[in-house]
């Protein structure tokens, strides 16, 4: 079993960077400013030995019921009661303060055991004597930042962690991707009888959109608890927020993200541009992506660049028009919305467009199914067999073009992975087939195979010319 271990303390004492060092990886965003941490994090770590689950938290602030720095709180309260110990971070530079003291007082009624670390101990920053008056004894001397003390802070761990599980040479192989990235030389058949259960593995699900489209609402809803900060501000949500979520029978891996706005307006705000980098890190690790449109302003520009580029990165896409409770007339709303979308983003045509309410639940059950159907897409494969004879009976309907008299030749195609669909055709000329050609396939491939939902790849081989003296 995994420790579940909740690092708490003041805003802006590096609990973030205590956490990314933990994790192993950059997992929250790590600047200057305090509070940048909003909403409780929560990552699977394997430390030097220790299996742990880190929770990252906001810090202990007073404000007004309601205001943001209330619900951080409230978030910070909500993951010491889930947490089996917590880790007590100061800022050793700056001694011991009141809030320091009203968080310790908050630690002492949890009735957890608590380890004391005492923060930025790097150069000759000594702890004030005043840190034992906090009733947690001794405190560690670390740094996160410069990897200092950690070695202490694992032995006070150690008593209460589980071991890390021993990991063989075969887990270390990502045995999923090497079935999905095949290569096929012109003589190669695919191997058609070779079937990867996607299903046996979490779906990774990101969802994506403009400021203040109801990303959080949604993500709440769908956990079933306020996991992230949510209100009419724009903008709340700064880090990508990870939580494991079962719908039905599949297990899913759930990403909030912060909003993402036009490039010029994020440029020189650095903390704005490590939001987006977290959120475009969300996208890579995702499978599917829920792109999320306020039904009141659907499709405006941003949205359809941000469509754009998540289907550049090859990912599952399903729309979700959210906030349809507010839309006054719905009357055909759908039917012109799937109109601008088809010709807005022909490389995604027919990708599901469900109307969706965060705040009331309308249209959550057709979402999920919505997501495991473009999910099926994305790992969709088909024979090559079977790809030919639509390759013929598609050559049949509209002939390939003549390129300086002399026709270009599709001899056949074959699908080289999945995830998403990628296909190679084989032929004479094929560098100056037209775009609107391959478009013409890929929406009889969709409409064939049931592939709507998912980006389609094209990959072109000339044969070679046995009159070629270069060959």
């Amino acid at each position: 079993m995994r420790l579940k271990l909740a690092i708490v303390g003041r805003p802006n004492v590096g609990k973030s960077r205590l956490f990314n060092r933990l994790a192993g990886r950059t997992a929250a965003i790590v600047h200057d400013t305090p509070g940048v941490t909003r909403d409780r994090q929560s990552v699977d770590a394997e430390y030097d030995g220790l299996s742990l689950t880190l929770i990252d938290t906001a810090g202990f602030e007073d404000g007004l019921p309601g205001s943001i720095p209330n619900r951080m709180t409230q978030q910070t309260i909500t993951a010491i009661a889930e947490a089996e110990a917590l880790l007590f971070v100061i800022d050793a530079r700056a001694g011991v303060t009141a809030g320091d003291e009203i968080i310790a007082a908050a630690l002492h009624k949890a009735g957890k055991p608590v380890i004391l670390a005492a923060n930025k101990c790097e150069g000759r920053v000594q702890v004030m004597d005043d840190v034992y008056g906090l009733g947690f004894g001794e405190p560690l001397r670390i740094s996160a930042e410069h990897n200092l003390g950690m070695e202490d802070l694992v032995a006070a761990l150690e008593p209460l962690a589980s071991p890390a599980p021993a990991q063989s040479e075969e887990d270390d192989e990502d045995d999923l991707e090497e079935d999905f990235e095949e290569d096929f030389s012109e003589d190669d058949e695919p191997l058609e009888d070779v079937v990867v259960n996607y299903l046996d593995r979490p779906l990774r699900l990101a969802l994506v959109g403009r400021p203040n489209v109801g990303k959080s609402s949604l993500f709440n809803h769908l956990l079933g608890e306020e996991r992230s900060l949510v209100g009419p501000e724009a903008g709340l949500t700064r880090d990508s927020i990870t939580a494991p979520w079962k719908a039905g029978e599949r297990e899913v891996l759930l990403h909030d993200t912060a909003g993402l706005r036009k490039k010029a307006r994020v440029a020189g705000e650095t903390l704005e541009e490590m939001s987006v980098a977290s959120t475009l890190e969300a996208i890579r690790f995702a499978d599917c992506v829920i792109i999320m449109v306020d039904a009141n302003a659907p499709f405006e520009k941003q949205d359809l660049t941000i469509a754009d580029l998540i289907a550049r990165e090859g990912r599952a896409v399903v729309f979700a028009l959210n906030k349809w409770d507010l839309l006054p007339n719905k009357a055909g709303a759908i039917s012109r919305m799937r109109q601008k979308l088809d010709e807005s983003l022909p490389q995604i045509a027919g990708a599901p467009l469900i109307a969706t309410s965060a705040r009331t639940g309308e249209g959550i059950d057709r979402l999920e199914g919505a997501i495991f159907e473009a999910d099926r897409a994305w790992n969709s494969r088909v024979s090559t067999s079977t790809l030919n004879r639509f390759l013929k009976e598609a050559l049949q309907r509209h002939a390939t073009p003549a390129i300086s008299g002399r026709r270009v030749r599709i001899r056949y195609m074959t699908q080289r992975k999945a995830r998403p669909p990628s296909f190679t055709l084989f032929g004479n000329q094929l560098d100056a087939l037209p775009e609107a050609y391959l478009r013409y396939l890929a929406n009889g491939l969709r409409e064939n195979f049931n592939l709507k939902g998912t980006p389609l790849r094209f990959s072109v081989r000339n044969s070679k010319n046995p009159y070629d003296p270069k060959r």
